[in-house]
């Protein structure tokens, strides 16, 4: 079974309770079961991290060099200023998608730009929840094309 991680960054404990508007009424909880669900449909042994500290982030995704086939990391608001997240992601040289409940680029200017995507294979925002479940079926497909490539 291959490994997925998944990354939720600041505030995404929140879900469910904060800007209900914005991010839906689900729970961090219940959208992590749903992803949970999916991961396994697509034969994915998934481990869930989160955190509001950027190091933390960092340690995590050092942790996961050599230990994972796949990440997908919704950084919250270190998607438009964390560098050393960037370089982390970047150095560990995993596939990674960045995935975000909202639209992005549909809100406040500084939201506009990701400092994360670069460094990714892709970029899944503005569906909700819905957003990690594309991001699970695009790196199945990404990592079935690598691997008959």
């Amino acid at each position: 079974m291959r490994k997925l991680a998944l990354i939720h960054g600041p505030n995404l404990n929140f879900l469910g309770i904060r800007n209900k508007e914005v991010y839906g009424q689900d729970t961090f909880e219940s959208i992590n079961q749903e992803i949970g669900k999916e991961a396994l449909e697509y034969n994915f042994d998934l481990e869930i991290f989160q955190s509001n500290h950027e190091g933390e982030i960092i340690d995590f995704l050092q942790s996961c060099y050599g230990r994972v086939d796949g990440i997908i990391i919704n950084p919250g608001a270190f998607t438009h200023y964390s560098y050393a997240i960037r370089d982390a992601i970047e150095s560990i040289s995993i596939p990674t998608i960045e995935v975000h409940l909202s639209n992005i680029n549909n809100r406040e200017e500084f939201r506009k730009t990701s400092f994360i995507a670069p460094v990714c294979i892709g970029q899944i925002c503005g569906f909700g929840k819905y957003s990690y479940i594309l991001g699970i079926k695009a790196l199945d497909d990404y990592l079935q094309n690598i691997k008959h490539s």
